[in-house]
């Protein structure tokens, strides 16, 4: 596995591509938790210190379609980069303006997530112009699920070691900056520049028009919610406690889970078609988020965390995966975006539940939320299979070929309509 990753990294601008758009991405993944903790350290209730994060996630998922959509349409320098300097100047606003004025406050957390540039859907329309075939571009969706959560191991430590240099305030200030300066190193990348979406058909629904990737979005949005009711619950595990640093541990304790996760999933190649591969892997998932609920003492519940993570990264590679066979030729940036704003609305949506489980409950019912979350999209896939076993989805993307062709035609119509792709960016199509 690692010599296919080195493989991978070795081609031209692999490496930049993906450190930037990780690091562009760090206040995306670490946005909720600096909002939370700035929140708590004014003395900020949980529900507040919930919805703050709840209408960053909103804002966040409002933003990332629309501006994958426009990315489809200008390319990603002319949207990428502006985008993450007005969202780090909402963030700037936060810290100025505090939690004294709370309208002011939800007009700061909005600006910083509606504006969240879509790297991470930016990152996989590249994939296939940089490495070129389907198998490296679906081991790069691996890959890239495995650094995202090396980001979500490093990043609540991050943001816990800055607190505690610091304040919840410069936290939050500098992995904005951070974030900027990620952003701005895709952008000026020579993929990124000439990069150019394939035609596609005008429709107001976009990728949208897709009855697989509806599903798909369905389920994902209780994945969502599972994830983001940890966010809050972590921090009242942590309050039990009277330990703020537990909460770093138990979430990057869950970045390692998803970590270990991926890089087992990614070591082997699938033969079973990805669709199915989904629901037996949300399956484990929701299990195992079911064991939280113990909340026992705190070396127990890091473990607890980490088993919990060890399907989070598969999930991803493979949900990634279903999308680039079920998405409408040239919108599949925004596909990908599609799907991490319903997963940001999940979010949103499991912090709001989480905040007042863990007040009006216990710490135990605020994790109950992550289960329940898991069981849901479970449901959702087995109700859609039917829809799901037909990449495409009627889109008219490609043409003739069997199921497991899917992808591989994509590939091939997208980057080079007479042909198989070839590495290298210089059609500026996209998969």
């Amino acid at each position: 596995m690692a010599t296919g990753y080195g493989d991978i990294l070795k081609a031209p601008h692999a490496a930049r591509l993906l450190t930037g758009t990780l690091v562009g991405r760090l206040p995306n993944a670490t946005g909720p938790i600096a909002i939370v903790m700035l929140v708590r350290a004014g003395d900020g209730s949980y529900s507040l210190a919930g919805a703050l994060a709840a209408v960053y996630g909103v804002a966040n998922a409002i933003g990332q379609p629309l501006l994958g959509r426009a990315v489809d349409l200008y390319g990603q320098p002319r949207v990428q980069l502006p985008a993450a300097v007005v969202s780090a100047l909402g963030a700037v606003l936060l810290v100025v303006a505090g939690t004294g004025s709370t309208l002011l406050a939800y007009a700061a957390v909005a600006v910083a997530g509606l504006f969240t540039p879509p790297l991470e859907g930016g990152l996989r329309a590249l994939w296939p112009n940089v490495l070129g075939g389907e198998e490296r571009v679906h081991r790069a969706y691996a890959m890239d699920a495995v650094a995202q959560e090396i980001m979500f191991t490093v990043g609540p430590l991050l943001v816990t070691l800055l607190v505690a240099l610091w304040s919840p305030a410069a936290a939050l200030l500098v992995i904005n900056a951070i974030g900027v300066l990620g952003a701005l190193s895709v952008v000026v990348s020579a993929p990124s520049r000439a990069w150019r979406s394939a035609p596609r058909e005008a429709h107001w629904l976009g990728a949208l028009r897709s009855p697989g990737l509806l599903a798909l979005l369905g389920s994902f949005l209780f994945v969502g919610i599972a994830l983001g009711s940890i966010t809050v619950a972590g921090v009242a595990y942590a309050d039990d406690h009277g330990r703020e640093s537990v909460y770093g541990w138990l979430m990057a304790a869950l970045g390692l889970g998803a970590l270990i996760g991926g890089s087992v999933y990614g070591a082997r190649q699938w033969a079973a078609a990805p669709e199915r591969r989904l629901r037996a892997i949300v399956a484990l998932l929701a299990l195992c988020y079911l064991p939280l609920t113990l909340t026992p003492g705190v070396p127990a519940m890091t473990v607890l965390a980490a088993v919990s993570g060890v399907f989070l990264a598969p999930a991803i590679a493979c949900a990634f995966i279903v999308v680039d066979r079920h998405a409408p030729r040239g919108t599949v940036t925004e596909a990908f975006s599609w799907l991490v704003t319903t997963i940001g609305v999940g979010s949103a949506l499991g912090t709001a539940a989480a905040g007042p489980a863990a007040e009006l409950g216990s710490t135990s019912a605020s994790f109950a939320v992550a289960g329940a979350g898991g069981i849901a999209a479970l449901l959702v896939l087995l109700a859609t299979q039917r829809v799901l076993a037909a990449p495409g989805g009627g889109s008219g993307k490609v043409s003739g070929g069997g199921p497991g062709d899917v992808a591989s035609a994509t590939i091939r119509t997208e980057n080079d309509p007479g042909g198989a792709a070839e590495p290298g960016f210089s059609s500026g199509h996209q998969a």
